[in-house]
């Protein structure tokens, strides 16, 4: 059965940790996973502007939690958290609550959640990962644990629906263990061949 894939995007999202995933997916379903993935916003729009300027077109619209085409991983990037920049970042969007609360809502209903970054702290702002253990930029790492998530000091951290990476760079690392654990060893060390990525450590797994 196809896995599908949807990469949240907002202004003001790190490119990294969006583009990196999206080209590991894309390339182990070149590979033959049965996989799709796409980018996607909340609302309707003709593109979105990176952190770094970076302009995307978006591939669509991201379903409603209780869609019976709603995908079967959404994943949401950080960016611009640290600054506390009022607008364009996710510090953001977790002011505003519309992330947040979707991100609760498909995680109501089953879906499973990925987040890069400071994108775990839009994941924490809705109450997700209260409880969980989970990581995120080094940057809110106190903001987190005072969230009341359960920080761990890894790379990856993989809490059965929840799947969180630290910082940028990590989100490849994320991407690789969702492939990993969707189809196999053998594919994600294909990719990560491919891409010439050094994976250094395990995703941590309770």
């Amino acid at each position: 059965m196809e896995t599908t894939i949807h990469i949240l995007l907002y202004d003001g999202f790190d490119e990294v940790d969006a583009i990196g995933p999206y080209e590991v997916f894309q390339c182990a379903a070149e590979y033959g996973a049965d996989l799709t993935a796409s980018m996607v916003t909340l609302a309707e729009r003709e593109q979105v502007t990176a952190s770094h300027g970076l302009r995307v077109v978006p591939d669509g619209v991201l379903p409603p939690a209780d869609d019976a085409n709603r995908p079967d991983i959404l994943l949401i990037p950080g960016g611009g958290w640290e600054a506390k920049t009022p607008t364009n970042s996710a510090w953001a969007e977790a002011k505003k609550g519309d992330i947040p609360e979707m991100a609760a809502a498909y995680h109501e209903v089953g879906a499973r959640l990925a987040a890069v970054c400071t994108g775990t702290m839009l994941l924490a702002t809705g109450g997700i990962t209260d409880g969980r253990r989970a990581i995120t930029h080094h940057t809110a790492l106190d903001e987190l644990a005072a969230s009341g998530a359960e920080v761990v000091a890894a790379r990856v951290v993989d809490d059965g629906d929840i799947i969180t990476a630290g910082g940028v760079t990590s989100g490849i690392d994320l991407a690789l263990a969702i492939v990993e654990r969707e189809f196999g060893v053998e594919r994600a060390e294909q990719v990560a061949t491919t891409m010439e990525y050094d994976r250094r450590t395990e995703p941590y797994r309770d």
